[in-house]
């Protein structure tokens, strides 16, 4: 379980002016401390307009490792920093939404979970949105296809839904800014 406090962060090292990214060393049982950077870039999607995917993780390579098993001293810690960062980011951003993939569904699981355990707190400061996908039935019965001729998944955003059991994860979790 992860119990998010805003107040109980990682001190930033390194922040992009225009908030696109910020980097933090979390504690790491039996390791050295790790460097995570959390990247904010838009998702692309044409059906969630206004939408930017967030990943976070240490960085091998340079690029961001968002399915490195790591053990952090404090996952609470952790959680609290990169969410203290999307708030600030959505204060200078107020019309836009943040979206995170669980890389795998352990991943999906932990950020159900946290959006579950943290609900009263978090609500202060966000909405959080579910996101699963579908694929439109046309009326003759066949499937929308894209131009490939695949089946043409878009997305389907709703409130999240805080009695949908976590064994029926979404597929994408957002959140935004409290009006």
């Amino acid at each position: 379980m992860i119990i998010i406090n805003l107040e109980d962060t990682y001190e930033p090292i390194d922040v992009a002016e225009d908030l696109s990214f910020m980097t933090f060393y979390s504690e790491v049982t039996n390791s050295p401390n790790i460097l995570i950077k959390v990247d904010i870039s838009p998702l692309g999607d044409l059906h969630l307009p206004n939408v930017t995917n967030m990943a976070f993780g240490p960085l091998i390579n340079g690029d961001i490792d968002d399915k490195a098993k790591i053990n952090h001293q404090s996952k609470d810690k952790v959680f609290s920093t990169i969410l203290l960062f999307s708030l600030i980011y959505l204060q200078s951003n107020s019309k836009i939404t943040i979206g995170i993939d669980g890389s795998n569904d352990i991943r999906a699981y932990l950020y159900h979970r946290m959006f579950l355990t943290n609900r009263t707190y978090l609500n202060e400061y966000f909405v959080t949105i579910g996101v699963d996908w579908y694929v439109k039935l046309l009326r003759n019965g066949d499937i929308e296809l894209d131009t490939n001729r695949q089946p043409y998944f878009k997305p389907k955003p709703e409130p999240f839904d805080y009695l949908r059991p976590a064994r029926n994860l979404y597929r994408y979790y957002m959140f935004q800014l409290t009006q």
